[in-house]
């Protein structure tokens, strides 16, 4: 599972998405990408799910980027627990994602495989995605 080695603060506020992603955006480093098209959380369990869709998928040919990190600690009170007494422990880590998103990329096999190691992964996320493939001019198409 994703998570970061060590945080300046343990605990963090739970912030807003508002906005479109202008950073990571493109399809950089692979040929073809998945992209957000909603706002979301996606914690490192469904990183890791997806990932491993899209590595069986491609039956480990190529190569797969993950471009998102779960660097938010998400933090949840014990099961039956008074109100009160200050905030819960960290439970998990999140990766906060706008729309726009490239999630991740892959490249070294043919287009019909990529496509469909890309839609099982998105199966495996809570938004709705789309595949993306690198334009000669460096930025993400969707198709």
């Amino acid at each position: 599972m994703l998570m970061p080695k060590r945080l300046k603060h343990r605990k963090q506020h739970r912030g807003r998405m508002r906005g479109y992603a202008w950073r990571g955006a493109e399809v950089s480093f692979g040929e073809f990408g998945l992209k957000a098209l909603e706002p979301a959380w996606i914690t490192s369990r469904q990183i890791e799910a997806a990932r491993r869709v899209i590595v069986r998928v491609m039956r480990r040919g190529g190569q797969v980027w993950i471009r998102i990190f779960p660097d938010k600690p998400v933090t949840m009170r014990a099961a039956e627990t008074r109100m009160g007494s200050g905030k819960g422990a960290v439970d998990h880590y999140v990766a906060v994602v706008k729309p726009g998103r490239v999630l991740f990329e892959v490249s070294g096999v043919d287009e019909a495989t990529a496509k469909d190691a890309l839609w099982r992964a998105a199966q495996k996320l809570p938004i709705k995605t789309v595949v993306s493939a690198r334009s000669e001019a460096g930025r993400g198409e969707e198709e």
